[in-house]
């Protein structure tokens, strides 16, 4: 558990809990998942002495939940919301990189994966659930380091736009979280992409019907997830304008409400995504089942004309192939050629007709 203390300019990273959160500022705590229950006591007490209310115990659970969806709850003194963020390489099993969000990089769909990120926002007072290693908080942490100056056994750093509320604070690392969703549809395009170029391919006759399933399912999934977090951050939203905090100045809760739908707004771009992939992988498959019904069409029209002009000519060879003993023509010398001639003739009269009548055309490949 790591506690760092927020003042107007400053801020600072305490070794335990201080009796009291700061008049104009407020108290940063964060815990990582796997050690939740064992400093459970210490976060109860931290919300009852910062926050003035322990954390429900069924909230606590929610917290203590790796698969939980997305969702937003409260009580009357603080809000719970609970949002999805993607797994980096290192939590999926991918040692290549360990320290960066899943991107672009990861070309399969398959590999999509999420984990839960908990935010107990109180007045004064912000606790948060990471899995352990979470970006979204070492990213926060390590830039407020890089600056710290080291004084009375503190670490202070000055930074001139640091967040004025844990509100502020939550915001600022839910849309870290949306912008990797963002950073996501590189990737996904790219391969959805060089899916639908081999489904359309005029000589295609094969195609990966496996890994555009998978697309599809993870495509699924993304949406599910980006619609969880739609839904939590609008009722979340709708929540602060109903009732706004009444300790907040009016220029400090518009610049939270505007943040917030900054966040709602990066959700819906990705969720916009997510439909319009999904679309066109829809759309794909039905152009391809249909160049493939069109050239199934053209082929059997091509042998369908075909047998039609052999039709008179097997009639012709099966009549004088009868075995009888009296026939037309058989036993003239010239019969053949003048047999020969008719067939040939009739053959090509037929297929000049039906070229004419565009029953035969070159089959494009």
């Amino acid at each position: 558990m790591q506690i760092i203390e927020f003042t107007p300019g400053t801020l600072r990273f305490l070794e335990r809990l201080p009796d009291a959160a700061p008049a104009n500022g407020f108290i940063w705590i964060f815990v990582d998942r796997e050690s939740l229950v064992e400093q459970a006591a210490s976060v109860q007490t931290a919300a009852q002495t910062l926050g003035g209310s322990p954390v429900l115990d069924l909230h606590l659970k929610d917290l203590g939940n790796g698969d939980h969806p997305s969702r937003y709850d409260y009580t009357s003194v603080y809000d719970l919301i609970i949002f999805r963020r993607l797994a980096t390489d290192a939590e999926t099993g991918d040692a290549s990189d360990t320290a960066a969000p899943a991107n672009s990089a990861l070309a399969a769909f398959q590999r999509i994966a999420t984990r839960a990120v908990g935010f107990v926002v109180f007045d004064r007072l912000l606790i948060t659930v990471h899995p352990a290693g979470c970006y979204s908080a070492k990213t926060f942490v390590q830039r407020y380091l890089q600056d710290a100056i080291h004084t009375e056994g503190l670490s202070a750093a000055a930074r001139s736009r640091l967040p004025s509320s844990p509100a502020d604070l939550m915001l600022r690392m839910l849309n870290l979280i949306v912008d990797s969703y963002l950073e996501l549809r590189t990737g996904l395009s790219t391969e959805l992409d060089r899916w639908q170029h081999e489904l359309l391919a005029p000589r295609s006759r094969e195609a990966n019907w496996s890994a555009l399933m998978a697309a599809r399912l993870a495509l699924h999934k993304l949406e599910d997830l980006c619609e969880g977090q739609n839904d939590a951050m609008m009722e979340w939203l709708d929540a602060q304008r109903e009732q706004p905090a009444p300790w907040m100045a009016q220029a400090e809760q518009d610049t939270l409400l505007a943040r917030a739908r900054d966040v709602v707004e990066h959700i819906q771009r990705v969720l916009h995504h997510v439909h319009r992939m999904e679309q066109g992988a829809e759309t794909a498959v039905q152009i391809h089942f249909s160049v493939l019904g069109h050239r199934t069409n053209e082929i059997m029209r091509v042998l369908t004309a075909l047998t039609a002009v052999f039709l008179p000519l097997n009639f012709i060879t099966g009549f004088f192939g009868m075995n009888f003993e009296f026939l037309p023509l058989i036993h003239s010398p010239p019969a053949m050629w003048m047999t020969f001639v008719l067939m040939a003739g009739i053959g090509i009269g037929v297929m000049l007709a039906f070229w004419r009548m565009r029953y035969i055309s070159r089959v494009k490949r």
